[in-house]
């Protein structure tokens, strides 16, 4: 008998069913966990207040706090920045997600967006000026692309930026822009007799104006705006100098899109232990209902796919880390992560039965701000394009 048969089996983990912790250095888990603490001290107790309310106050604390423990542009050298991994990044996402979507997305935009366009396409004087504030939490940055009329067409977007000597003027109009109402600066993509370029916008300029859109059923503990550029003079070191094209956004949403691979998973995480942790409480017919045969079943497939989700997002943060991660492989991630935690929610809230609406359970929650995470950096529809284009070489886009 081989000493490895002779090695007892660990014990079964309900938290971990695959054993995927085992793939964690010892610096993940604790990044981890310093994630994972913040949250439950910062966000949870207040969280169904700030959503049924709408707001989320105190927002610029909030980012201050997250820059003290290193998960603003985290996966960024230099600049004050974390230089963490790719993977101990998707880990805060996760984290951050099961505490609420619109904390991960406050993280998201400033750090996979403004902060990375600013830092893989800005001049040296740009990333000097802001990426040190914007990591440390004292700069909120928001990401301008999409459009009233032009969501998954950015090309027709119609921003339009023109020379007027050495300066810029910048006019146009952005919508859903996350951070936009308190952001210091804006990113904002738009066409000129070049190309498309990026603008890095001092929401301070006159001209610039950022209102918050109300009445949301969605992503409700989140700052949502509509950027409003009315002859906005820029310098002309305002241009980001190392891109032109679409290229320049495109690759900073694939940057946010791995993140959400992690995120949607965290938002599943939490209503599945909701679930679990009704299923042993419940009474029903004199006895648990986890203990029933249907119930069963139900928590056995979101397991499932709660850990089989898990563990793509783990292989595509082991590809970026080694400079592998394709583009098409972000839009799998995305496209399955988001779908099945979507899935799982709903499937949770059977399990809670009429308490699965309450506030008291996140979740109703998570499933209402999953609709906005299923479409925002990407619709459905247009993940499935990418693979389907990759799948068989023809385009369909149009």
């Amino acid at each position: 008998m081989s000493a490895r048969s002779r090695t007892p089996l660990p014990p079964f983990d309900p938290a971990d069913p695959l054993g995927i912790d085992d793939l964690l250095e010892p610096e993940d888990l604790a990044i981890r966990e310093t994630v994972r603490t913040w949250a439950a001290d910062r966000v949870l107790p207040h969280i169904a207040d700030w959503y049924e309310k709408g707001e989320l106050p105190g927002i610029r604390e909030l980012a201050r706090e997250l820059g003290s423990i290193g998960a603003l542009g985290m996966s960024l050298e230099g600049y004050g920045c974390a230089g963490a991994s790719s993977v101990q990044y998707g880990l805060a996402c996760l984290e951050l997600e099961a505490a609420d979507s619109g904390i991960r997305s406050l993280v998201s935009v400033q750090g996979s967006l403004a902060m990375y366009a600013i830092h893989r396409f800005g001049s040296e004087e740009q990333k000097q000026r802001w990426l040190p504030g914007m990591a440390a939490g004292e700069i909120i940055g928001c990401f301008g692309l999409t459009e009233p009329d032009h969501g998954s067409d950015p090309a027709s977007m119609r921003t339009f930026a023109k020379k007027d000597g050495t300066d810029w003027v910048l006019t146009g109009r952005k919508m859903w822009i996350t951070n936009g109402s308190v952001a210091g600066v804006a990113v904002v993509w738009a066409h000129t007799d070049d190309g498309i370029r990026g603008f890095v916008v001092p929401t301070e300029t006159p001209g610039f104006s950022a209102p918050e859109i109300k009445h949301k059923w969605s992503l409700r503990a989140s700052v949502t705006s509509e950027l409003v550029m009315d002859e906005v003079r820029l310098p002309e070191d305002a241009v980001l100098p190392e891109v032109t094209g679409l290229k320049g956004p495109l690759s900073c949403l694939s940057h946010a899109r791995y993140g959400i691979v992690w995120g949607a998973m965290g938002a599943a995480r939490s209503s599945f232990e909701a679930a679990v942790a009704y299923s042993r409480t419940r009474e029903q017919f004199g006895r648990p209902i986890g203990g029933f045969q249907l119930t069963q079943a139900k928590l056995a497939d979101m397991a499932v796919e709660l850990h089989k989700g898990i563990l793509l997002a783990h292989h595509l943060g082991r590809r970026l880390d080694a400079g592998r991660l394709r583009p098409e492989q972000v839009s799998f991630g995305k496209l399955n992560n988001v779908r099945e935690a979507i899935e799982i929610c709903r499937t949770s809230r059977t399990i809670l039965g009429a308490n699965g609406i309450s506030l008291e359970y996140p979740v109703m929650r998570h499933a209402t701000n999953l609709e906005s995470v299923l479409t925002y950096e990407g619709t459905v529809e247009m993940h499935q394009l990418v693979l389907g284009k990759a799948l068989t070489g023809l385009d369909a886009f149009r």
